[in-house]
């Protein structure tokens, strides 16, 4: 299957075999780094053995290893983009705004103040989670 451009189809691509090594990470990063949060996460998890949960799910649920690693790799890299997707870009903005703001005020008292404001954004949006009622139709 190929698409107009010749080049192969997505479809295509996720059917050939990868192998990959999966390697616990452990640093090191700078204390400057931009991305130290998410470096500090994967090196977390390095001791961590992902196959050992992902082989008693595959048993349990009959599916082979390699499908679910590929489908929580995909599920995974693409969260970022689904959250949007249901959050929406102008709530993501009112959410970020606060922090930003914060931020360049750089102080205790404006960071405690976004940190409410958010909050409180987030608990109004959980309403109709936590009360499916509080909102009849």
């Amino acid at each position: 299957m190929t698409e107009n451009t010749g080049r192969p189809c997505q479809a295509e691509r996720v059917t050939q075999p990868i192998t990959i090594t999966l390697e616990g990470w452990t640093g090191p990063w700078s204390k400057d780094d931009k991305d130290a949060n998410f470096k500090a996460d994967v090196a977390a998890h390095a001791h961590l053995d992902p196959l050992s949960t992902i082989g008693n799910l595959s048993n349990s649920i009959d599916v082979p290893v390699g499908s679910i690693v590929h489908y929580v790799l995909c599920r995974w890299a693409s969260e970022g983009s689904s959250g949007l997707l249901e959050l929406g870009p102008r709530m993501a903005r009112r959410l970020r705004e606060p922090m930003r703001a914060a931020e360049q005020a750089d102080t205790d008292e404006a960071r405690l103040a976004a940190y409410e404001q958010v909050r409180q954004m987030i608990e109004w949006l959980n309403v109709p989670l936590d009360d499916p009622d509080a909102y009849p139709g």
